[in-house]
């Protein structure tokens, strides 16, 4: 599946999973410590506006980054960032769930068609960096992946992810991480073992070996 289908197929998965969502899981806990589900719809509006300016902001250099090393590794989150700390305040100032659901589904609309009609090949400039369009959309599925299973973390009835994007963006964290997870893993649970969305039990710890004293991996 090409790089734009994966991204198109993550992001149209992920935005009826939020328009699907009863008002009173707005206000539960989501796989983003510190995050209720309000916070991380939020969290996604401010992506997809991040996308429509990135493709909005063509670049002549030649790429300085591909879809793995887009990803910088950091410190778990402690908080003190700004722009975390705002995010919660945001979600909040809506007031009732079904204007976030509109603004996601208003701006989430827009970036979805403008990565259908961008040239993949295409340069774009974004943080500092020059990629090419299909490099960034490809960046972008793992992080629409990770942020759905955020999302139905503590809602056994929420839709999974296609099994396709959890498959795509697994190998792209592997890429990250430079080393495969264990076979055994689902692509799901090396997902969230890998970014520390889940402890490893003692199984899965003696089975992660030497990438064990890596994970887990903080994309920011």
């Amino acid at each position: 599946m090409p790089k734009v289908d994966h991204f198109s197929r993550s992001w149209t998965a992920l935005l009826p999973a939020v328009a699907g969502l009863p008002d009173e899981d707005f206000a539960r806990p989501s796989g983003c410590a510190g995050w209720l589900v309000r916070d991380l719809v939020c969290h996604l509006v401010i992506d997809a506006q991040d996308v429509l300016i990135t493709l909005a902001t063509p670049a002549d250099a030649e790429p300085t980054v591909d879809a793995a090393t887009y990803w910088k590794l950091v410190e778990p989150p402690t908080g003190d960032d700004p722009l975390d700390a705002l995010i919660p305040r945001l979600a909040a100032a809506y007031g009732e769930p079904r204007l976030l659901r509109f603004h996601l589904d208003d701006v989430g609309s827009a970036a979805g068609r403008a990565a259908r009609l961008a040239d993949p090949a295409g340069r774009v400039g974004t943080q500092d960096e020059v990629l090419t369009v299909g490099d960034y959309l490809s960046a972008y599925v793992v992080e629409w992946t990770l942020h759905h299973l955020d999302l139905i973390a503590h809602l056994p009835e929420g839709p999974e992810p296609p099994a396709e994007t959890l498959a795509a963006a697994r190998a792209l964290l592997e890429r990250i991480a430079g080393s495969p997870f264990p076979a055994s893993f689902s692509d799901r649970d090396a997902l969230l073992l890998g970014t520390g969305r889940r402890a490893p039990t003692g199984a899965e710890q003696a089975e992660l070996g030497g990438l064990a004293a890596k994970v887990p991996f903080i994309l920011g």
